[in-house]
């Protein structure tokens, strides 16, 4: 019977070069759906405790969600998972593009590696067959380059999908990704540094055979319901008029629930990019290191990444796989690459007002290079700011930089460092692991100015203006990440429309009341960690859901595809056990929960004297223990029972 998902997985034992398919039996689809919840599932079992994440025993896993190639829409979304050399524990990145359907086209719904091989390879997969290539004449190139030799050499009736690394992970960058489709990026947790440990330059994917729903025709009902709110469309703000849209709401003391359907409208027109000036007047986007404000990268110089400089350098738009929106772009520009991605928010922050860079040319070709090198930008982005604040300090000194000067807005300098850090070059040898790492090599103060969570750098969105992004940058089993919940979140994902006992937020409240730990705050975080683990495991993007769980139907395209009948409540138990899953990973390996909370700055210790954010402070302890107390693990130590374990490992026995 169809059920969406294959059954099966390939694994690769890079050591001897064994590959192997294994049948994953149905309860295990039905605890922890396919996508990022199989791979949890997988690595809890196969990592040994202690497992060096740069040694042969880690296991990187290549996983396509359940739903992906169903006929659902926006769920093309792909997830690399594997022990983190950057936090030490569980690690993950998501990403779009298309190679998330050229799994399952392979006829597996995930493809894990271990061991280590002794020269540069890459895995070829068709349909059920797989082999390992020497790839010592893809070692040196870009993740651009690779994708265009091995698309050329193994292109017969279908174009391949490869997701190769570039440079930095191949020079095991901590801070390094997995890059696809010419610059989408898997890039956060380190783990194209895992894959450059194994002297695995690339998987190259081109199978052809068709992925069947339970019920297509109910599926594909559903995906017409959910295109008519997708491609809904109104005129809308000019990019000048975001900025002051978000200077307005920076001066209100109350807000209004987030109806997703707004920043729907914003993603069609400017993609991501559509949050830059509004973040910046608002609150949301970090400043200077953190310890800066709106009044440090004002309308007069957050001009340079207005939105629609961004658009107008579009020629078309850019779609994942199954996606009705678009948000993406490729671009021209006059820099040196001819046709490039359009830079997301991330990256427009992290490399512009992090750094009170305002050039947006620089953004674009810092962009361009990044994604080649396969370094993660919000992580690059943060670590020059890191940077530029020692030198400011005396930490560091032009003669550690190799004569750069390093300052707030210098574009030059900010530009060079980074080519310095995927080369490896001097300072940026110390420079390529991330902020933790540059710390504890700098010593004296250099820990005050790395801003991270658990060893990852934070994104681009301020907890000192939604306390619930700082809760989940803190109890994530993968720390500092923005794509899982804050009462924004919440509050877009309208889940109160299909579960009743969810709290439903009021229209209209007061901005201080965010600061307030209480119950319902905690229930609105837990139901964001349970969600996202949903989407993750069915391979469907963040925005998409943002459109709100009356109009995007996540569980009726579950039960369509598979041939279920759970309850949306049984889908968000599924979702806790996942939750729990990776948080018994991080104890596993020797991580305290306790101890990932955000730098202390990003919390307001101590708090900023002026801007969107003023004397704002973020008081996590109690809001950690009742997140904890939620899923029914220990308050005081974050560790789930025994009891629940048993449970999860579905009869299975763990090493």
């Amino acid at each position: 019977m169809s059920k969406g998902y294959t059954g099966k997985i390939l694994v690769v034992d890079l050591t001897s070069g064994a590959i192997r398919e294994e049948t994953i039996p149905d309860r295990v689809y039905e605890t922890y759906l396919a996508g990022m919840g199989l791979g949890a599932y997988q690595l809890y079992r196969k990592i040994p405790a202690g497992a060096d994440p740069l040694g042969p025993e880690n296991v990187l896993g290549f996983v396509a969600g359940l739903l992906t190639g169903t006929g659902s829409l926006f769920t093309g979304r792909w997830s690399l998972v594997g022990k983190s050399p950057l936090t030490g524990g569980w690690g993950d990145a998501n990403c779009g593009g298309m190679l998330a359907p050229a799994i399952k086209r392979c006829g597996y719904d995930g493809i894990f590696f271990s061991g280590a091989s002794d020269k540069p390879v890459y895995l070829q997969v068709g349909n059920g067959k797989a082999a390992l290539h020497d790839a010592s004449d893809l070692w040196g190139h870009d993740a651009v380059e690779t994708e265009e030799i091995l698309t050329r050499r193994h292109h017969k009736k279908k174009l391949p999908r490869v997701a190769c690394i570039g440079p930095a992970g191949e020079k095991l960058s901590l801070i390094s990704g997995v890059c696809t489709d010419r610059g989408r990026i898997a890039a956060r947790s380190g783990l194209g540094a895992v894959m450059g440990s194994k002297k695995l330059k690339a998987v190259v994917l081109s199978g052809t055979r068709k992925i069947e729903p339970h019920d297509r025709a109910a599926v594909h009902a559903l995906s017409r319901k959910c295109n008519r709110w997708a491609t809904f469309e109104i005129p809308f703000f000019s990019g000048k008029m975001m900025g002051r849209l978000g200077t307005l709401m920076r001066i209100l003391p109350t807000q209004t629930a987030m109806d997703g359907m707004l920043f729907k409208m914003m993603l069609s027109k400017w993609g991501t990019s559509s949050m830059n000036q509004m973040s910046v007047e608002m609150g949301d986007a970090p400043i200077k290191n953190w310890k800066g404000s709106n009044t440090d990268f004002g309308p007069q110089r957050s001009m340079g990444v207005n939105p629609d400089l961004f658009r107008e350098c579009e020629i078309v738009k850019y779609h994942c796989y199954a996606c009705p929106l678009g948000c993406g772009g490729i671009c021209r520009t006059n820099g040196h690459y001819t046709e490039t991605h359009k830079p997301e928010y991330e990256t427009v922050l992290a490399l512009g007002g992090l750094c009170l860079n305002e050039d947006r040319d620089s953004i674009f070709q810092l962009n361009e290079t990044l994604n080649r090198a396969g370094m993660d930008s919000i992580s690059a982005g943060a670590t020059v700011a890191f940077a530029i604040e020692c030198f400011e300090k005396g930490l560091i000194t032009a003669a550690d930089t190799g004569g750069l000067e390093l300052g707030w807005g210098h574009t030059e300098a900010i530009t060079a460092l980074i080519e310095k850090m995927i080369r490896r070059e001097g300072i940026g040898d110390l420079l390529a692991d991330g902020t933790r790492k540059a710390a504890a090599r700098i010593g004296r103060d250099a820990h005050h100015y790395a801003i991270q969570a658990g060893g990852q750098e934070l994104p681009m969105h301020d907890g000192r203006g939604d306390p619930g992004y700082a809760l989940h940058y803190a109890v994530e089993a993968s720390p500092g990440k923005h794509t899982v919940g804050s009462q924004l979140y919440y509050e877009m994902y309208r889940l109160w429309k299909k579960i009743k006992h969810l709290p439903k937020p009021d229209l209209l409240y007061f901005k201080n009341s965010k600061y307030t730990a209480d119950e319902t705050k905690a229930i609105c975080s837990a139901t964001c960690s349970k969600y996202i683990n949903l989407l993750n495991g069915s391979g469907a993007c963040l925005f998409g859901a943002f459109l709100g769980a009356d109009r995007f139907p996540l569980f009726d395209w579950l039960n369509a595809a598979t041939g279920w009948d759970k309850t949306p409540e049984e889908y968000l138990a599924m979702g806790a056990a996942f939750q729990t899953l990776k948080q018994a990973f991080n104890i596993k390996h020797g991580i305290d929960p306790r101890r990932n909370k955000p730098s202390a700055r990003a919390l307001g210790l101590p708090a900023l004297a002026k801007g969107a954010n003023k004397d704002r402070r973020v008081d996590l302890d109690k809001m950690i223990r009742d997140y904890w107390h939620l899923f029914g693990w220990d308050q005081d130590t974050g560790q789930p029972s025994e009891d629940v374990m048993q449970y999860l490992l579905v009869g299975e026995t763990a090493n």
